[in-house]
Formats: structure tokens, sequence, C-alpha cells
């Protein structure tokens, strides 16, 4: 597998909440002139993302090319009245692996839980922030903490090529490829001083791309390393690169949820603390509200941000993207972000506050180990869930697969023959 190369010249800037990030994703939708590639795990029918229809409506009307991708398990609510006027406007609506009502609470594992917009192949935006209201600080109590970035330059090119590759059936690879060449520029110019990485991870070739540049970040760290993480239960060699590092003199400090949107969330990550606190590391509990970021920085120039958690699920299931950087502009900006978290909406868990106060809690915490120490392995056991895309109109089923209406063709002409 051949890794992702650094792509220098961009220019990214940090994005914190829907607050910042819905206008600016909006309004260079409204700028588009030749095409918008959607992907997201969630748009829910709520202010955002009836926003985000109008918004699209207006550039398909003007003769945009407009392709959305959603999850199927994680936008599973949108009614026909909600997509007919887009795709009567000509936008085309792709769900990924869409399953029957009755069996969709099913189709949890192996999601597309990318979050990726690119305008006309010249500015995107990628993060952890998806279309709903509850990226909204006016949501109340249950608004997420969260974080996405807007790039411009080179690197653009290579995350257009492969939002286009997502949505490209292979027998129709050569009209793609025809397409690509007429509305993706070539060459594009350096825009600022970023080293750009686009890390993706899949369930084919790139099935740990994104945990292996977070372990090579953390193995390089020499004063400081900061994760803010939604949903952090990573694999063993992950925190054994956390603890190698906090022991040779690295600051290591953690942010996780402390006001969870999900109650397994804690239990999780807490089974972790007492190896965590040990090694050295500060472990903070974001209590304000739930935090859904997925962001991290060491020393002065390298940082990340994206859709992957550090968990399970994100790390060895799910289909996810991450930009890796070294811009010592945004690493700093990044960092007072994280510095003010810290300070003002975060509590330090004290060394022996998680003690175990029941005789099981050490069995659960050797258990839990055990498994972080295997779940890569054991969790390619599972099916490989090869991504499917199926093309949806309103009041209409998914469109079954080529080799099936080819296999009905084949049937109604036989029968034809026979009748």
């Amino acid at each position: 597998m051949r890794r992702p190369d650094w792509i220098a010249g961009n220019r990214v800037e940090l994005l914190v909440n829907g607050e910042q990030y819905f206008p600016r994703a909006f309004e260079a939708i409204d700028n588009a002139e030749r095409e918008v590639l959607l992907e997201t795990f969630i748009w829910f029918d709520d202010k955002v993302g009836r926003a985000l229809r109008e918004t699209l409506l207006r550039a398909a009307r003007r003769g945009v090319s407009v392709d959305v991708t959603v999850d199927g398990w994680g936008s599973p609510d949108l009614s026909d009245s909600f997509i007919a006027p887009l795709t009567a406007a000509g936008v085309r609506w792709h769900v990924f692996d869409p399953f029957p009502r009755p069996f969709r609470k099913l189709a949890l594992f192996r999601r597309m839980h990318r979050k990726l917009l690119v305008i006309d192949g010249r500015r995107a935006f990628v993060g952890g922030i998806n279309y709903s209201a509850d990226q909204l600080l006016d949501f109340g109590p249950e608004a997420k903490q969260d974080y996405s970035v807007q790039i411009e330059g080179p690197i653009v090119a290579q995350m257009h090529r492969f939002a286009r590759a997502t949505i490209a059936p292979k027998r129709d690879a050569w009209r793609w490829r025809r397409r690509r060449d007429e509305v993706a520029p070539r060459g594009l110019p350096e825009a600022g001083p970023a080293d750009a990485m686009f890390v993706t991870r899949d369930n084919q070739r790139h099935t740990s791309s994104i945990e292996y540049h977070y372990r090579v970040a953390i193995r390089a760290a020499k004063s400081e390393l900061i994760i803010a993480n939604a949903y952090f239960f990573p694999g063993y060699r992950v925190l054994r690169e956390m603890r190698r590092a906090a022991r040779r003199g690295v600051r290591v400090r953690l942010i996780v949820q402390g006001n969870p949107d999900m109650a397994i969330v804690p239990i999780a990550a807490r089974t972790l603390y007492d190896y965590l606190l040990d090694s050295g590391i500060t472990v903070y509990e974001y209590c304000t509200r739930p935090l859904h970021g997925k962001v991290a920085l060491t020393d002065e120039q390298w940082s990340t941000i994206g859709s992957s958690n550090l968990d399970p699920l994100s790390l060895s299931l799910n289909l996810e993207a991450n930009l890796m950087l070294r811009d010592r502009a945004f690493n700093a900006t990044l960092r007072a972000e994280l510095e003010r978290l810290m300070a003002e909406d975060c509590k330090a868990i004290e060394p022996g506050e998680s003690r175990p106060r029941s005789w099981w809690r050490p069995v659960v915490t050797t258990l839990v180990f055990h498994f972080l120490r295997r779940f890569p392995s054991w969790v390619g056991w599972l099916p490989a869930h090869v991504p499917r895309l199926a093309r949806r109109s309103p009041g209409l089923e998914a469109a079954p697969p080529p080799a099936r209406r080819e296999g009905a063709a084949r049937r109604a002409r036989r029968e034809r023959l026979t009748e």
C-alpha cells in the first residue's frame, strides 16, 4: 500500500462549530461555478438541513453539477418530500449502503462517516461537523463542540479526485474521466505555507492509514502532544506511543467527553484513565457540552483534523477522512483553541480519582486491555463490506446492483422466448 505524500503550498483555516462552518460552507456553494461534491454522515431535516437544501438548490438551478452522498444509517429519516426538490433540480443523490427500513438499525458497522465538501476542485472542507442543528450553540446543552477546516491549494486536487472516484461507477469510468477533465483545474497554484496530506481509511487498501499517521506523529513528538477526541478508545499501539511519549518528557494532554452524548462513551474512556495517569498523561473531561471534535497536534507544527475518532469503529470499520498538516500558524491557532477549552470548560482528572471502588473494576480493565491489543486483527475477520452506493429518487427504491439488473433482463428475455 502506497502511503500518501505531503503536498506543499496550501492555505488552511480552522472553523469552530457550526457558527463558523455553516456560513463559510454555504457561501462556497453559493459561489460554485461548475461543481459541488458533498459527503456527510448525518443530514437532518431541521433548520440547518433545510438551509443546506436551499443552498444546493440554488446551485443546481443555475447549472452547477451537484453530487450528494449521505450515509444510509446516519441519515435515515429524510423524506421523499425533502429529497424531491433536489433531484428534480438535477442533484444526484447517493446513499451509502441503503438498508431496507426494518433492518436499518442493524447496519451500524462499517459506515460512511466522512464529512467532505469540495467546490469546483479548488476549495475543500473536511472535519467532524455534520449538517444538523445540534452543531449550533443555540441548540442548548446538547449542542456539540466540533471543528472543521477550509483548505485551498494543490492538496484540493487530490481531495477532488477522491470525491469524484467515490461516486463514479466502474462501468461509467470513462464518462467520469471525461467529466473530470472538464471540471478539475490542473496545476492548482500555491495558496499558503501549509504542507498537507489527505489520509483516508477504508476496508480495502487503506485499513489503518489514519491510525498509522497518528502513531508516527506521536512517536516524533519532542515537547508537546494534545489530543481532543470525542470517542477515545484507541488501539493498544496508540496508547503505548502516548505512554512512551510522556515517559520521554513530552507534555501529553488528552481531552475527552465529560458530558457525553452516549452513556457508554465515558465508561469506555474511564477504563483507560489509570493507565494514562500513571504514565504522566494529563486527562481532561470537557464538561460544558458534548465534545464531538477529532483533532490533535504535536510540538509547534504537526496537526490533524477530520472525521476519525480514536475508537474501534473509526480505526477499524468506518470510512473516514482526515487532513494531516504541517503549518506553524495553524498549529498555533488550534493550540490556542484547545488551551482555552482546557482552561475554561474542562475538568482535570486527578491521580487516584478514578481508582476502582468495586472488585470488578480491575477485572473489566484487564479485559479492556486485551480487547485493545487485539481488535485491529480480529475485526478483520468481519465481512469486508465493500462500499456500495445507490442512486435514489423520491418514491423509488434503491436501484439494484448492475449484475442483478442484467440478470433480471436475461431472465425476461428467456421468459419471452419460452412463451
